[in-house]
């Protein structure tokens, strides 16, 4: 039989025999404190599980710095190199432009003649 086919009157009767079963079972328990009866448990304040002692985390802490000192201070010791000197660039003699420029004159010209608009 489910819980949704019970009736009003039904439900509320089952409700007063928990209630009563329940006091009943803290009666007992306050008789004989040795033999707790198992009563359901209520959701408490969840317990704290594992953790650390500030003395485990001071360790950490300061293996930490003393790594990060060491890395420091490797990368201070190391100078930085100087930058190659850049390649100079290749300078065009005045002969060479004029005689670049007489070709590219030469080369529009033709096309121009050809009726391009481009080459």
């Amino acid at each position: 039989m489910s819980i949704q086919s019970l009736t009003a009157t039904q439900l509320r009767q089952a409700a007063d025999l928990k209630e009563k079963i329940e006091s009943l079972q803290n009666k007992l328990a306050a008789l004989l404190p040795g033999n707790e009866i198992s009563a359901p448990k209520t959701a408490g304040p969840a317990k704290k599980k594992g953790g650390m002692s500030a003395a485990g985390r001071a360790r950490i802490s300061a293996a930490a710095k003393k790594r990060w000192a060491k890395i420091k201070a490797a990368k201070l010791s190391v100078k930085p190199t100087a930058k190659p000197a850049a390649k100079k660039q290749r300078k065009m003699s005045a002969a060479a432009k004029a005689t670049l420029s007489k070709l590219a004159k030469e080369r529009w010209a033709k096309a121009k003649a050809s009726g391009k608009k481009k080459l």
